[in-house]
């Protein structure tokens, strides 16, 4: 399987989104990390089969907003 250079550079941005959701999770107290770590997995298998690139950077823009929320929530709560 041979990726088109665009392909490439949004599977980039998709796995850094989904690595950069993981390193915030891990301000979460350890009983509620795996049910985050869950959510984040899930939503990105909800979206795994979408082939339509302006989707996939709408998705990819509202999970960073999303992830931005997430950080500063648990940093407001002091994790």
């Amino acid at each position: 399987m041979t990726l088109a250079l665009e392909d490439f550079l949004i599977r980039a941005r998709v796995l850094k989104l989904y690595r950069h959701a993981l390193r915030i999770s891990r301000k979460e107290p350890s009983h509620a990390r795996a049910d985050l770590r869950q959510i984040i997995r899930q939503e990105m298998e909800n979206n795994r089969n979408c082939n339509d690139k302006q989707r996939i950077q709408f998705l990819i823009s509202d999970g960073l907003e999303r992830v931005k929320c997430l950080d500063e929530t648990l940093d407001m709560q002091g994790r």
